[in-house]
């Protein structure tokens, strides 16, 4: 299951509340799509905006939604017992495995994040993603504590920042996680811009915040890549640079996406969780000329 597209998508809210029948709409459009997998509350997917309840809610439509495409929830909390009480949760809706990211107030340190991961995994039956996401949590793993963890029983993947834009340095990078880890554990490229270059050096997953939104788009650079098509998936991802680009102007992926959602009718104005502002109007003119530009309409 944790090979190809992963696709992530939001959580649309309005009037603060999750909006249901767009995450509906986003959960069917991503099975209709045919993607490998579909990873709910991940940092795209706002879980840190949730409480427990509205987190159990959405893992609970996406399971019933998906249309037998696995499913994958994030668990990630503040406290151990919490993470527990999510994974419980999302076991009880159907959910094909977990993606688990250490957030943190107080700084963590390595010892602090394997034991979370121990203890998840001691409990818990269901596969388990290792979510490295130091631009959201502000931890940063090391290769040491990527063999630490991917030794642990229950682990089944580890989703990575994206990798050096120099090939023999993004081979290298893989190379060195490779050997760090056991052989059934796969690796996963985030980082969208990347991602072409990831599943070219031997990525075997890409975790994609634009799949979650546009996933036909995301799907042709996985599969072209997948069958070794690698300059194919090189020049779409390069197509696509205005796009990345906004990514970087505007602080991160997820007030792009979520202006690309609400551009194409997918979410309501202003579905981000406040005190998430979203892009002012002069920024969505600009994402809604390189959505028209590149031809992103769906």
């Amino acid at each position: 299951m944790f090979t190809g597209l992963s696709a992530f998508p939001l959580t649309p809210l309005a009037d603060d509340a999750i909006d249901e029948p767009a995450f509906i709409r986003l959960i069917e459009r991503l099975a209709e799509a045919k993607v490998d997998s579909i990873t709910a509350l991940g940092s795209t997917g706002s879980y840190a905006y949730l409480s427990g309840e509205e987190r159990s809610r959405v893992a609970h439509l996406a399971v019933e939604h998906a249309g037998g495409t696995p499913v994958f929830i994030g668990v990630g909390a503040l406290r151990t017992s919490h993470v527990l009480a999510n994974a419980e949760k999302a076991e009880q809706a159907g959910a094909s495995g977990l993606l688990l990211a250490p957030m943190t107030y107080q700084p963590l340190t390595d010892d602090d994040v394997f034991e979370l991961f121990r203890t998840v995994t001691a409990n818990s039956s269901l596969p388990v993603i290792v979510y490295d996401n130091p631009g959201t949590t502000h931890f940063s793993f090391t290769t040491e504590l990527y063999g630490r963890i991917a030794d642990l029983p229950g682990i089944a993947s580890i989703k990575i920042p994206g990798v050096p834009a120099d090939p023999h340095q993004a081979q290298a990078r893989i190379q060195e996680i490779r050997a760090a880890v056991p052989a059934h554990v796969t690796i996963g490229v985030s980082g969208d811009a990347k991602a072409a270059a990831g599943l070219a050096v031997g990525c075997d997953a890409w975790y994609s915040v634009i799949g979650g939104t546009l996933p036909t788009l995301a799907m042709r650079i996985t599969r072209a890549a997948r069958e070794g098509r690698f300059s194919e998936a090189a020049a779409e991802s390069e197509r696509l640079a205005p796009l990345w680009e906004l990514f970087a102007e505007f602080g991160g992926s997820i007030r792009v996406v979520a202006a690309i959602a609400e551009q194409l009718g997918l979410a309501s104005p202003s579905c981000l969780p406040l005190p998430i502002q979203g892009l002012t109007a002069e920024q969505r003119t600009h994402v809604a000329r390189i959505v028209d530009e590149l031809g992103l309409n769906p």
